[in-house]
């Protein structure tokens, strides 16, 4: 659960497209939005700064190579990580670089700094022969947040338990990428995780 603070807080949102909230949603917010939405609007935090730094197509590796850019320059009192989207593509033989990235992106913010991590969320029977190895990343991300004490969003089980055995395509704009159904999805389980309530929708 995420601690609010009496003064105005930093929020971090980085990672990939997902995040980035491009193309895929056809003009409809992405879960980052809907989260701004939540913290600034519904939540009456108004001076709060929501600051979203996804890049699409990148990876954990991307993300520690432009770490002071993205993240640390913010300072951020909550600094949320999505990735592993495109990290799974490198295949099982890539895990041990996703790991250290991923540690050493969480190690590089202040201890003031509460670490929220998130699991890819499913992708389709038709993208899961290239994205093979998407279930080990979720592993490593559930691990990284066990080893350093991130408060995890597992997106991954979320989707598994909604859709069992049925392909999630509905969710999904292509075989990887989340629709604006998708990405409200996301939004409400991550806001859920952190005790931040859910999206008040009209």
């Amino acid at each position: 659960m995420i601690r609010l603070t009496d003064k105005p807080m930093t929020w971090v949102l980085t990672g990939d497209s997902i995040t980035q909230g491009v193309l895929h949603t056809h003009g409809a917010r992405g879960w980052a939005e809907h989260l701004h939405e939540r913290v600034r609007w519904q939540l009456g935090r108004l001076t709060d700064v929501v600051v979203n730094t996804g890049v699409s197509g990148w990876s954990a590796g991307d993300v520690l190579g432009n770490h002071e850019w993205l993240i640390g320059r913010f300072q951020p009192d909550v600094l949320s990580v999505s990735l592993g989207t495109n990290d799974c593509l490198a295949g099982e033989a890539g895990l041990s670089a996703f790991h250290e990235a991923m540690r050493k992106i969480v190690q590089g913010v202040g201890a003031g700094t509460q670490v929220v991590l998130h699991t890819p969320a499913l992708v389709s029977f038709s993208g899961r022969e290239r994205r093979a190895a998407m279930p080990a990343y979720c592993q490593a991300v559930r691990e990284i947040a066990a080893e350093t004490g991130a408060l995890l969003v597992d997106h991954e089980s979320h989707w598994l338990a909604q859709h069992e055995t049925t392909d999630p395509i509905g969710w999904l704009d292509d075989p990887a990428h989340p629709n604006a159904v998708g990405q409200l999805e996301m939004a409400q389980q991550a806001l859920r995780t952190m005790g931040l309530g859910e999206l008040e929708l009209p």
